[in-house]
């Protein structure tokens, strides 16, 4: 993983931990035990899942850069269903409170996405390449006889 790859991650995670934090706590006062477990879980399942598809999409940006695009929409329709997959799983447990799991799983996927749209937007990526374009203006220019 790049440098810039892993700042990135770290600042996803934090704001996303954050408010994780504060879920559990008001889930806890508002739920009792149940409403803590079901909102770390929540939290927990948001970061995985977005965590693990910024890992991928970066990957694939350095590997394949022809793909990237068509790689964001599939993962992001991949994400949704293994999200959709383990509410639909845990939809009658009694192991934590839903309604708890859904409200910290959703404010855990929008700090992830606030931060991750915030961190792109303060970052100063290239979109040309320096080498290149000093390569050009040093190139010889007219006819080679």
């Amino acid at each position: 993983m790049q440098s810039n790859d892993a700042r990135t991650l770290l600042q996803c995670a934090v704001p996303t931990a954050l408010v994780g934090v504060v879920a559990v706590v008001v889930s806890s006062v508002l739920a009792g035990g149940k409403g803590g477990i079901g909102s770390a879980v929540g939290t927990l399942l948001a970061g995985g899942v977005m965590a693990t598809g910024l890992i991928i999409l970066n990957r694939t940006a350095r590997h394949l850069p022809h793909l990237f695009q068509a790689m964001g929409l599939a993962l992001y329709l991949a994400q949704c269903l293994l999200v959709a997959v383990f509410v639909v799983i845990f939809k009658d447990t009694t192991l934590f409170n839903t309604k708890a799991f859904a409200f910290s799983l959703l404010a855990a996927t929008l700090a992830w996405i606030a931060a991750q749209t915030r961190t792109y937007m303060k970052a100063k990526i290239l979109y040309v390449d320096p080498e290149s374009v000093e390569a050009q203006k040093s190139a010889p220019t007219g006819s080679p006889s």
